[in-house]
């Protein structure tokens, strides 16, 4: 995207937001629209991959804190309308052209402010916004551009986010055209420099008492025409493709967890690198065990006897069984631990596995089981509750 574009395009209303708008709201914002018009989800909707490029493209810029931050200046620069032609000042009702100099104290032949440079730093100032030079200025070229991220999401199995998984995963994203092989010529012609820039991408215009750089309009800042366009991409050089990578989920990949592939992103422009793949993990909850870090939870209910008498418990893992003693007298809700048979990482370190023991009353007995209980209440001590009988007594 060229500096003519942040001028150009809005793209805090292409993503429905506030220019206050937080980070994460736009964050939000964007995969909430990215997600609606993606081609994926809208095959053959010309109107909705462009709606696509365009969500992707604004949240590029604003995604970025730094290229925010220079968005939001250079908007405010030239919205304003204070750098139009003709552009008319506080009284002056003739309309005499304003004089950018006049604001560092420089009038039409003064030198200006010493701090940018004298007469020519302002010039220099716009030079480096739309040329990206440094001081001095000088048009030419726009360089490498790096490719832009790209973003995927992808739902994983309990069982194999906890032993790691390798998947293959099916994006579709702009890339290079292979029948012109990124040029936008037609197979046997090639791109001609352009006449107006002379093949620097940019154009230099004077106006009044400064001068600045801005991208050509005749080649939209690339400094070569495609007189024949090559048929498959007609001319722009990419075309949207569909390709399938083999992505290694690690071993205990967690649900909402961000994965990063470098470079396997959209390819760069004019030789510059790819931009990065970003996976977002989801992972489907299991039947069975629930997970606390590198922890496996299970529950697992017990009868009242087997609380009291005590007992073996044989308890299925993820890649087979244990047996777990429960202590005569063991109450509800307590927890017992298998070690090393929770998630085991890469680097061999394992979590537990935490066994919960719910112990289950039943709603009916038998009357021989009644009588027992009975008889076992009968020589059983109450249970101590004088704390809690004193405190009824106040109220009696």
């Amino acid at each position: 995207m060229s500096s003519k574009d942040w001028i150009e395009k809005d793209y805090y209303a292409a993503l429905g937001v506030d220019k206050s708008a937080s980070s994460d709201e736009i964050k939000k914002s964007y995969r909430k629209l990215a997600r609606e018009s993606h081609p994926d989800h809208n095959p053959g909707d010309a109107g909705a991959e462009e709606r696509f490029k365009t969500v992707s493209e604004a949240y590029a810029v604003l995604g970025d804190e730094k290229k925010r931050r220079e968005y939001d200046e250079m908007r405010s620069l030239f919205g304003s309308g204070a750098f139009r032609r003709g552009a008319r000042g506080a009284g002056q009702p003739g309309g005499a052209p304003f004089d950018v100099s006049d604001l560092f104290g420089g009038g039409a032949g003064g030198g200006g402010d010493a701090r940018f440079g004298g007469g020519g730093g302002f010039t220099d100032l716009f030079s480096t916004i739309f040329s990206g030079g440094g001081a001095g200025g000088g048009a030419r070229r726009p360089g490498p551009a790096r490719g832009r991220d790209v973003e995927a999401e992808v739902a994983l199995d309990f069982s194999d986010a906890v032993r790691g998984v390798t998947l293959p995963l099916t994006l579709r994203a702009p890339g290079v055209c292979d029948t012109c092989h990124g040029n936008g010529a037609k197979p046997g012609t090639t791109p001609v420099t352009c006449p107006v820039c002379h093949g620097a991408g940019v154009t230099t215009r004077n106006q009044g008492s400064f001068s600045f750089s801005e991208p050509c309009r005749n080649c939209q800042g690339v400094g070569t025409i495609v007189e024949e366009k090559c048929p498959e991409c007609h001319g722009t050089g990419g075309v949207t493709k569909t390709r399938t990578l083999t992505v290694r989920f690690p071993a205990g990949v967690a649900d909402g967890q961000r994965i990063r592939l470098a470079g396997r992103g959209e390819p760069g422009e004019r030789g510059g690198p790819a931009g990065d793949l970003f996976v977002h993990v989801k992972v489907r909850p299991d039947e069975l065990f629930g997970r606390t870090g590198d922890d496996l939870t299970l529950n697992v209910p017990i009868t009242y006897a087997e609380a009291v008498l005590g007992t073996d418990l044989r308890v299925p893992t993820l890649d087979g069984t244990v047996t777990l003693r429960v202590p005569p007298g063991t109450p509800a809700g307590r927890v017992l631990r298998a070690r090393g048979k929770g998630v085991v990482r890469n680097d061999g370190r394992a979590g537990d596995l935490l066994v919960t023991l719910d112990v289950v009353v039943p709603a009916k007995v038998s009357d021989e089981a009644r009588a027992a209980l009975e008889t076992f209440a009968a020589q059983t001590p109450p249970a101590a509750r004088e704390h809690l009988d004193a405190r009824v007594r106040r109220f009696s």
